[in-house]
């Protein structure tokens, strides 16, 4: 996975799903984007390692990074 220094501005947060029986990960910034984990710790830094891929991944081309 790319390593990316994620910006502060970005928030974070888990929230339990009754639907999956995990808690979700999700950053307001990648709204579409979600990490399930049975740990709520796991959940956040899967959404954090994801958030980091998309930015490295952005940072290689052109496209601009979305507002905090």
């Amino acid at each position: 996975m790319a390593t990316c220094e994620l910006p502060s501005e970005y928030r974070f947060r888990t929230e339990w799903s009754e639907e999956d029986q995990e808690w979700v990960g999700l950053c307001d910034a990648f709204p579409l984007a979600s990490w399930l984990e049975p740990k709520r710790e796991a959940a956040e830094a899967g959404i954090r390692a994801v958030v980091a891929e998309v930015l490295g991944l952005r940072d290689t081309g052109t496209d601009p990074q979305p507002p905090a």
